[in-house]
């Protein structure tokens, strides 16, 4: 039997978030993100995650779970929390992060390691207060506060993109 991307169940509904504290309400819109990620993938096949269907871009459903693997990394344990991590997908210096490099046959794999990153980055982050800074490999100084903002915005925007390659493949629109 094909594997295919499994079904999503929403954690959170976004009308829950209107009243709770600030730092809940950060982790429900980012829960809310990735999940909307994931479901734009729900029912595929490897071979349709893993296809350009928005000429003359290469972008691909594969590639955006992998690139968000890579953000998450990069912001939640390497930066926020300082972890000695190397990346998930590339290489050091390959400028990708997880764009590139995909592989229908790794599919499975490859959502397999985007949800052990993003258990592995609320793990980072929990038990930090949303003030608490580090400094960023530019030299800013940066809140986890800001991480979540960032992280939000990034799904967001890749949400977008999302909603087009899963339309240009079978059709689909929606949350």
């Amino acid at each position: 039997m094909t594997w295919t991307a499994p079904p999503v169940e929403r954690a959170k509904q976004l009308g829950a978030l209107g009243t709770v504290t600030e730092r809940q309400m950060l982790e429900g819109w980012l829960c809310w993100h990735r999940e909307t990620l994931l479901a734009k993938c729900a029912g595929l096949e490897p071979g349709q995650l893993a296809r350009a269907t928005v000429e003359p871009s290469n972008l691909t459903l594969l590639g955006l779970v992998r690139h968000m693997a890579e953000v998450e990394r990069w912001w939640f344990r390497r930066s926020f929390a300082g972890e000695a991590v190397g990346d998930v997908f590339t290489g050091p210096s390959d400028g990708d992060e997880g764009l590139d490099g995909v592989h229908a046959a790794d599919a499975e794999r490859d959502f397999g390691l985007f949800q052990s990153e993003v258990t592995a980055c609320d793990a980072a982050a929990a038990g930090h207060d949303l003030d608490e800074t580090f400094l960023s490999s530019r030299g800013a100084v940066l809140s986890l506060r800001w991480v979540y903002l960032l992280m939000i915005q990034e799904y967001a925007r890749h949400n977008g993109h999302a909603d087009f390659l899963r339309e240009r493949t079978d059709g689909a629109t929606g949350d």
